[in-house]
């Protein structure tokens, strides 16, 4: 062969040369970062959280929404003044669901704050 054709395929070798037997180079001292804190720990503590079912309906009422999925189960009450979403989950199997988040609004759909709906409700 000649030199030109040579150095011609020398070069288009190269790139399948570093696909060869190269290793991972493994990290040392690299630890996954610490689990943080769950997702209910930055809601707003409240009167409400950590109630379970029965401390709900003894304090509005009946729902007027109880849905219930695989992990989760909101009960849902209103007066004509605020609407009142609350989350229950079980903080452990086995054990009963208790209130982890709450979502509070007017009829109309904004915003209101949970504590003052909660205190609306109470007053039927």
């Amino acid at each position: 062969m000649n030199a030109p054709r040579l150095a011609l395929i020398a070069l288009l070798a190269l790139p399948l040369a570093a696909c060869g037997a190269g290793g991972v180079v493994p990290q040392t001292g690299y630890a996954p970062p610490p689990a943080g804190p769950p997702a209910s720990a930055f809601g707003k503590p409240g009167p409400l959280m950590g109630a379970d079912a029965r401390a709900l309906t003894q304090m509005f009422g009946t729902p007027r929404l109880d849905i219930r999925e695989t992990t989760v189960r909101k009960l849902q009450f209103a007066n004509g003044r605020c609407v009142l979403d609350t989350y229950l989950y079980a903080p452990a199997r086995g054990k009963e669901p208790v209130v982890t988040h709450v979502d509070a609004r007017s009829p109309a759909g904004s915003d209101v704050d949970p504590a003052a709906c909660a205190t609306a409700l109470r007053a039927r």
